[in-house]
């Protein structure tokens, strides 16, 4: 679509993965190198092939850190992909950063409430039925198979997780194999959940390995997490209340996420009481949480959304007073303080006018959607953010591309 709008696109490729999801050979750029021959070679491919814009999904792994440093140095425009901060009807554009690095930190509910001004557009709503999951797991299996048997030519090739390629594989595999089975076990554990008659307070927990958790957390395990969340529930929740850990949809089991639940829930004496669910929807189970608590699972858009109290220990782009509670844990689960919902919708129908886009990257109907919007915003001169405080619509320009 960018090459329809009159830009050249170049894709740089570090493994088998990469080369086998790029169609257009001409554009494609092996990089065959070691770790450290990067830096001077993405500079290389700038000057060569005179780029002016990147493109990543992500921008944590030390390539695209690297690569998004020598970037800014040169005044080129970094466009940084992920999933949507209210997933998984959405997919996240902004300039320079997500996440922690995200403009969104350092803007407050008052800039958004300015620059809305002049907007009065419907928020929408999310279908009832979405995603593209299967997908997801599939096109993860297929990836790493790619890589664990026809690398050979990117033997320098190092992966910014801790796990062998094989155990990826592995995972993925398995997962996408058990999937009718989980299905099954999670149904199961959410009927009794929802018919339990208790009080409960949802945990919604992150991928261990997962860029968010990894770099803009206090956490480096999930087991410590855990442990945070189990002592301050034993001292702080009544008695009858109960805490439901849910896991991540992409969850494969690569961390043993349930005992390590049950072991802390057993040191901490509330064994009856703590329950754990794998992955699913989470509007059928979070719809009658009493509280919600996470590190900085994007899920959290969800909980204020519904006007749940919420506890955040990361940074997170809603991580913003008015609607996360800054008491200590116990404290949260005696007597919690609620989000201010008013300012939420403001925030939520700023993020919906400027970084969130309808679409996905899986599924072909997601990307066909996504692709309608996206371009038009990336070969604009302005950023999502700056283009609703100019009320400006993006223009048309063409670029230079690497990604």
């Amino acid at each position: 679509m960018l090459r329809a709008a009159g830009s050249t696109v170049s894709r740089v490729g570090f493994n088998a993965g990469d080369r086998a999801f790029w169609f257009r050979k001409p554009g494609y750029i092996p990089f065959l190198g070691k770790h450290d021959d990067w830096p001077t070679t993405f500079d290389a491919i700038v000057t060569d092939r005179t780029i002016t814009d990147i493109v990543l999904y992500g921008d944590t792994r030390p390539i695209h850190a690297t690569a998004i440093a020598i970037a800014k140095q040169r005044g080129l425009t970094v466009h940084v992909f992920e999933e949507g901060y209210m997933r998984p009807y959405w997919v996240t554009y902004e300039r320079d950063g997500t996440n922690g690095h995200s403009r969104l930190m350092s803007l407050s509910i008052e800039d958004m409430q300015t620059a809305l001004a002049r907007s009065d557009l419907e928020v929408p709503t999310p279908p009832a039925h979405w995603g593209d999951m299967r997908h997801h797991v599939f096109y993860g299996a297929l990836y790493h198979w790619f890589v664990m048997f026809l690398n050979r030519d990117y033997h320098n090739f190092a992966r910014h997780r801790e796990l062998p390629v094989t155990t990826e594989a592995y995972l993925y595999s398995k997962r996408l194999l058990l999937m009718p089975l989980i299905a099954l076990d999670r149904r199961i554990a959410t009927l009794r959940i929802r018919r339990g008659g208790y009080p409960y307070h949802l945990v919604l927990m992150q991928l261990e390995h997962d860029a968010s958790f990894q770099a803009h957390s206090p956490f480096t395990r999930m087991s410590e997490f855990i442990d945070v969340v189990m002592a301050g529930f034993a001292e702080g929740a009544a008695r009858h209340h109960h805490l439901v850990f849910k896991a991540h949809p992409l969850e494969n089991d690569r961390s043993p996420v349930r005992k390590l639940i049950k072991a802390a829930a057993k040191r901490h004496g509330v064994a009856d009481r703590v329950h754990y669910l794998r992955g699913g929807k989470l509007a059928r189970i979070l719809d009658q949480a009493r509280t919600a608590v996470t590190v900085n699972s994007t899920a959290g858009q969800q909980v204020l959304w519904r006007g749940i109290p919420l506890k955040v220990f990361g940074q997170a782009v809603y991580s913003k007073p008015a609607f996360v509670s800054g008491q200590p844990l116990s404290d949260f689960f005696q007597s919690p303080d609620r989000p201010d919902s008013k300012a939420y919708k403001d925030y939520r129908r700023f993020l919906l006018e400027t970084s969130q886009i309808p679409g996905g990257f899986y599924a072909a109907r997601g990307r066909r959607q996504l692709l309608r919007q996206v371009v038009d915003m990336m070969l604009a001169k302005d950023d999502p953010y700056d283009a609703l405080k100019a009320g400006k619509n993006p223009p048309r320009q063409p670029l230079r591309i690497v990604n």
